[in-house]
């Protein structure tokens, strides 16, 4: 509802003929059209002297300057040419400018002088960056002057302060607002409903009603049911739809159009049609809506339609109308219509606007047209954070994990500070990517930019810190969380399991649950991780069994991956293989007969290897891994024919198996090294100190373990191919760079190798080094000749 205009101009007395002067200069602006009008109008009263004489016809020809768009700068010299101007004319020009001039407040102030100044604010104000900062500052010296001039708990002011509060995200501030005025009115109750997200907008709804002073109007449940849609609360949602019904608010259009978005949330399209059908006359806002609501079901071909009669009955899309087109959903299989929609954006000239070609951004992410999102990002006018974000997320979920870092940089570079989803997308990439060190300079940057700490960064730190080996500070962190939700638990949960830490992932299970939180399909994924990595094989049965018995949940397929693991790796292959026939058929995937194979690879199974391999090649005939895994297999037992026919297999198929490669940070600077690397500037030296360091691993005991090399080459020549994998050198070269004692970390692409596995743990111990290898499948810790996975990997 807008503002209460101000109250009527009490006039001077004037002379007859005066009087009817200034009725034909009031008519005369009201009739104006143009700037160049008004200029005329200016021009004659200026020239007789009328203008400094009389101020309302100053202050109604200074609003209709405005009105008409005439430049600030104007607005001003037409009110410094009036010698002793009024209060009226003050507010008429606190209520035109786009921004705020606090000396225009004085001498005397009255309400509409504030609630004006506030607006004038809050119109040109950010709530991002360094401006931020100044602008909230002004609001709460213009809300100090209020309370001061006694005019804070007024409600026209109260409502403009706490929507400026809002447009700075200081909703604390807000509401601090709201709960001095005694008794609020209901265009200050919608500004709080409007302003707030979720469940608080859902609570203040709920006081609204029960305080009873007011009554709610169509403002008021069309503000609320976009908070219960936010949280997903569709029962609250009904119950305010049910109000609506009962206060005769739930046929206003607004009302309709919010119930519409509510209802597809919930997937009730069934529901959502008959509310659009009901309408008489769908405006675009609610044909808007309905498109978005079939995207958002996957109900594409329905979302097409829609628009195809949207245009038929000569509405024009906006902005709001691609948004809701754009398959971000469900972008699979619409690949044709992707590119249509993009060229439509292009003849429309819609590119420019950020909200379309960020959504055309993130379609084009999830497609993994990687060109195509970039290309539409780099020609956006003027980015966004949603755009920034949509990018940054974009590299991370599909595994360019440098492309998003390199992006999060060039932003900061830019000086455009990065919000929570940009950080947790940019945490997500240095976790995939390992980086410690660059990890650590995106936690500075948040302790730079005093970025909110709230659950998601934190989860995310929490998440990165475990996954690039250091579990002590990801621990830290998850202590020091006032607020953890299930996400957190799960992330710290996950995290012990990647390192191995069966025994205390399970602890924190127990942890999670004395502190009543209600677990995830995650977290029992989590748990079921970390024993099977621990070799936890009843405590792994049980969770499994309290999953599916008292908490219902399905198991998922890599929840049944993780029990063929966890029994495969006990050598219990046998109970693993019956165990996959009473899964869900949904759930016997590539993983479960893949974890299986790697067990029958361990425990030298080549009859059931073979069972399992050829349910691969059935699944994924182009996973290079699983002709490897039997090949070597074969090769072990010296089942040297079999093991021919499985590679040449492969070969047939012109399969390529994935290059190990191995990387270690140095000095911040990352290294990057293949098997038989010499490409290193160092290269050298790398092999001479490997060769020195094998002679002292080799008296301390160790023996190359050779037999998942190639079978038809010599002995000698299979422990030299062994020697110069790239962890090895990788793992020389750390040694070669850093001070004795310090800690040495690598990252493996695939899972570690026996012989290297082994060579680690005798170089851990002549070097008395703790190393720490993070493979395909978990974290290893490697110390005084011992690893913390018990050689159970």
């Amino acid at each position: 509802m807008p503002p209460p205009p101000p109250p009527r101009l009490v006039l001077p007395p004037l002379t007859d003929a005066g009087a009817a002067l200034r009725r034909s200069y009031l008519r005369l602006v009201a009739l104006s059209s143009t700037l160049r009008h008004l200029d005329q109008l200016l021009a004659v009263s200026l020239a007789s002297g009328h203008y400094a004489l009389d101020p309302a016809p100053a202050t109604a020809l200074l609003l209709r300057y405005a009105s008409l768009r005439a430049p600030p700068a104007h607005l001003l010299a037409l009110f410094r040419a009036f010698p002793r101007p009024d209060r009226f004319l003050r507010n008429a020009l606190l209520r035109s400018l786009p921004s705020f001039r606090p000396h225009l407040l004085f001498p005397s102030p009255d309400s509409f002088s504030f609630a004006f100044a506030a607006t004038a604010l809050s119109s040109s104000c950010s709530s991002r960056g360094d401006a931020a900062a100044v602008h909230t500052s002004a609001a709460r010296a213009l809300h100090a002057l209020a309370v001061a001039a006694g005019h804070a708990a007024d409600t026209f002011v109260a409502s403009a302060l706490a929507k400026l509060y809002f447009k700075l995200s200081r909703g604390d501030d807000a509401r601090r607002v709201f709960d001095a005025v005694p008794s609020p009115d209901t265009v200050l109750w919608n500004t709080l409903l409007a302003g707030l997200s979720g469940s608080e907008a859902l609570e203040a709804f709920v006081r609204m009603v029960e305080a009873g002073r007011v009554r709610p109007d169509a403002t008021s449940v069309a503000s609320v049911l976009p908070a219960a849609a936010e949280v997903a609360d569709i029962a609250m949602g009904r119950c305010v739809h049910g109000f609506g019904l009962k206060s005769g608010l739930a046929e206003n259009g607004h009302v309709v159009t919010a119930l519409i978005s509510l209802y597809a949330k919930s997937g009730d399209m069934d529901c959502v049609r008959r509310l659009f059908d009901s309408m008489e006359e769908p405006d675009l806002v609610a044909y808007n809506a309905m498109i978005s609501g079939y995207s958002v079901n996957s109900m594409v071909g329905s979302s097409v339609e829609l628009f195809r009669e949207l245009v038929s009955l000569g509405w024009r899309p906006n902005s709001s109308t691609l948004v809701a087109l754009i398959p971000v959903y469900s972008p699979f299989g619409h690949e044709l219509l992707a590119r249509c929609l993009h060229a439509f954006v292009i003849k429309g000239r819609f590119d420019a606007d950020a909200l379309v070609s960020t959504a055309l951004t993130t379609l084009y992410c999830r497609l993994n047209d990687m060109e195509s999102a970039r290309s539409v990002f780099d020609a956006m006018p003027e980015k966004t954070m949603e755009s920034w974000n949509a990018m940054i997320s974009g590299y991370a979920q599909n595994g360019l994990t440098e492309m998003a870092v390199a992006l999060f940089q060039q932003m900061q570079a830019l000086n455009v500070q990065p919000n929570p989803i940009t950080i947790s997308s940019t945490l997500s990439a240095c976790a995939q990517l390992g980086a410690l060190s660059l990890g650590k300079w995106v936690h500075k940057v948040i302790a730079k930019e005093s970025l909110e700490l709230n659950v998601y960064v934190m989860t995310a730190l929490i998440d990165m810190y475990a996954k690039c080996g250091s579990l002590a500070e990801a621990r830290s962190i998850f202590d020091r969380m006032d607020n953890k939700n299930v996400v957190s638990w799960n992330a710290m949960i996950s995290g012990y399991g990647l390192h191995g830490h069966g025994a205390e992932a399970l602890k924190l299970y127990k942890d999670m649950l004395d502190a009543h939180l209600l677990p995830t399909s995650s977290t029992f994924l989590s748990v079921l991780y970390a024993c099977s990595h621990g070799g936890l094989v009843e405590e792994g049965r049980r969770v499994f069994q309290t999953m599916t018995n008292e908490y219902r949940i399905s198991p998922g397929m890599e929840h049944c991956t993780c029990m063929v693991d966890l029994l495969g790796r006990a050598g219990k292959l046998k109970e693993a293989f019956e165990l996959i026939s009473e899964f869900p058929k949904s759930a016997t995937g590539p993983g479960v007969w893949g974890a299986l194979l790697g067990a029958c690879m361990v425990h030298k199974d080549s009859d059931l290897a073979k069972l399992a391999s050829q349910k691969l090649f059935e699944l994924e005939p182009e996973n290079t891994g699983y002709y490897v895994l039997l090949s070597n297999l074969y090769t072990s037992k010296k089942q040297y024919s079999e093991a021919a026919m499985v590679r040449q297999e492969a070969k047939n198929k012109k399969l390529v198996k994935t290059p190990g490669c191995t990387l270690i940070e140095v000095g911040d600077k990352p290294h990057v090294f293949m098997a038989g690397d010499r490409a290193h500037p160092q290269s050298e030296a790398i092999y001479l100190y490997l060769e020195k360091l094998t002679a002292k691993m080799i008296e301390a005991g160790y023996q190359p373990v050779t037999e998942a090399a190639l079978y038809d080459v010599e002995e000698e020549e299979k422990e030299h191919m062994v020697k110069v994998h790239s962890e090895k050198l990788a793992i020389a070269f750390g040694l070669l760079s850093t001070e004795p004692g310090t800690e040495i970390r690598i990252i493996k692409n695939l899972r570690v190798c026996l012989d290297c596995h082994n060579a680690t743990k005798f170089i851990s111990k002549v070097t008395q080094r703790l190393i720490v290898v993070r493979d395909a499948s978990r974290f290893h810790h490697f110390r005084d000749g011992v690893c913390s996975c018990g050689d159970y990997w």
